[in-house]
């Protein structure tokens, strides 16, 4: 029994996390400790130790607002995609002008905070449970990893250097959570968090069946290489990228698209994503269907590419048709093949719609596909970091460097049937992030950001199929929207403690 069938089993009626959303409580206010009357009961035992693990990954995998479409909301501003249906709150977002107080931003900011609290519960309360030694150490490496996740994931979207992000004080987790002084101190405290998870966490390939989608130790590597990229120590970026690549443990999948398939879940080129199945987890694959899934299935219709991505992909480039679903491609839906779009007609506003989680809905019967649409999970696991993004960061890290990145970079492009290049450049290394993790958890946004690219970019409109402009060119200041507004109301319950990010 895999992870995602036994997450249910977590914490939910042991630890109490207090989700209430009022006029008087915002979510930092709600991130207590665990309440007296339980822990007189609980932290006694090594069950006790494995209930909390299991809670480490119960809202991950069973909230649509973290990794099911909330989260991807951020990832939607880039110029990869557009919104695809009306909404209000979501379009903001695009346009930069949202509060903080919207549900899409409020959510997952609450989520991430909830998931850190459980985390540091384990740190501070197993140490002390008289248990098998082993076991110990892997609940600890698990509560290490998924703190620092979800730390980086914050501290990406809400810190700069001249104000980090919020955190939450593991010695004292009565205090209410404070604003580290620069992003850098986040990313610092991030590393530290991730070696010591990779010290006490065993390899994939020595988990049990059971424990797949648990943290591993080269999940932990490579999360140490994408902080070390955002934090702008290349050195350490490449270093930690060649522990994950030195260790043997994964390797390109020899056919592109062969990623995006439920057999290959756990295959060589995994390193961390959502445990899906159909009775829940991402909703992400229905939310990128078409909308109402011609009939057949409740897609929700949102995240649809744009003209600017698919003229990024190279002519002969394998990964365009495993990435983008464009008129006139075949494709199977339900057992049967289909000419997109079906009948000749889409609600896409682009004209394209992303393929990559379409797998699942490729078979007869809907048997990987969840029976309820409004909740549309597949058996999929959503990748969230995977090996090829490793190569690349370990090739930008090298360019910064002054180095050489074509090894790196080059394995990538020659999987997906391009000719290698030589003395790859900054510019190369864009592209291959762009064309070989388009529609995946990387954030295109982010990267723009961290490039100082965005605002050149977000200055041009973005285009459908047929060349018509389907979003408006955006007035992006990057003083302000390098980092998103942190949400108004857990700054007035913070009572001066929580300062907004500057312009927002």
């Amino acid at each position: 029994m895999k992870l995602k069938n036994i997450i249910s089993k977590g914490l939910m009626g042991v630890m109490v996390v207090a989700l209430a959303q009022s006029c008087k409580k915002g979510t930092l206010d709600n991130i207590k400790p665990t309440g007296s009357p339980t822990t007189a009961n609980f932290w006694k035992t090594a069950d006790d130790a494995q209930a909390a693990a299991n809670g480490l990954y119960e809202k991950q995998s069973n909230s649509e607002d973290l990794y099911g479409r909330g989260f991807f909301w951020f990832i939607n501003a880039s110029d990869d995609m557009v919104v695809g249906r009306t909404s209000a709150d979501r379009e903001n977002i695009k346009n930069f002008i949202c509060t903080g107080n919207e549900s899409s931003i409020y959510a997952p900011w609450q989520l991430h905070f909830i998931v850190m609290k459980r985390a540091n519960d384990v740190i501070n309360n197993v140490p002390n449970i008289n248990m098998d030694a082993a076991t110990k150490n892997f609940i600890l490496g698990q509560a290490y990893f998924i703190h620092a996740v979800m730390h980086l994931e914050i501290a990406d979207l809400y810190g700069s250097n001249k104000q980090g992000a919020p955190l939450q004080n593991r010695a004292n987790p009565l205090a209410f959570p404070a604003q580290l002084p620069s992003v850098k101190d986040n990313y610092a405290y991030i590393e530290a968090d991730l070696k010591k998870a990779a010290s006490l966490l065993p390899y994939f390939d020595k988990l049990a069946a059971a424990d797949k989608g648990r943290a591993h130790k080269t999940a932990a590597y490579a999360y140490l290489a994408k902080t070390y990229l955002h934090a702008k120590d290349y050195a350490n970026a490449e270093k930690y990228a060649d522990s994950v690549i030195l260790s043997g443990k994964h390797a390109l999948l020899s056919n592109y698209a062969d990623v995006f398939k439920i057999a290959n879940n756990y295959g060589s080129e995994y390193i961390w994503s959502v445990a899906s199945n159909l009775n829940g987890q991402s909703i992400l694959p229905g939310a990128m269907l078409e909308n109402k899934g011609w009939g057949l299935y409740n897609g929700f219709g949102y995240y649809q590419p744009t003209k600017e991505l698919v003229d990024e992909f190279e002519a002969g480039d394998k990964r365009l048709p495993a990435t983008i679903l464009q008129k006139g491609n075949s494709f199977q839906y339900f057992g049967q093949t289909y000419t997109y779009p079906i009948g000749g007609k889409s609600n896409s506003l682009t004209g394209y719609q992303f393929n990559k989680y379409m797998e699942p809905f490729s078979y007869a019967g809907g048997i990987h596909v969840s029976p309820n649409g409004d909740e549309p999970s597949t058996d999929l696991n959503v990748p969230l970091l995977r090996y090829a993004e490793i190569l690349l960061i370990k090739a930008e890290a090298q360019i910064m460097q002054g180095k050489n990145g074509d090894a790196a970079l080059n394995q990538v492009r020659v999987r997906a049937g391009l000719p290698p290049i030589t003395n790859a450049t900054m510019a190369n290394l864009k592209h291959e992030r762009r064309v070989e993790l388009a529609g995946e958890w990387s954030d295109r946004n982010f990267d723009l950001v961290r490039w100082g690219d965005a605002q050149a970019i977000y200055a041009k409109p973005l285009h459908g199929s047929d060349g018509s402009v389907v979003w408006k060119a955006r007035n992006f200041d990057p003083a302000r929207d390098n980092v998103w507004p942190i949400p108004p109301k857990d700054i007035q319950i913070s009572q001066g403690q929580l300062k907004q990010n500057a312009g927002w």
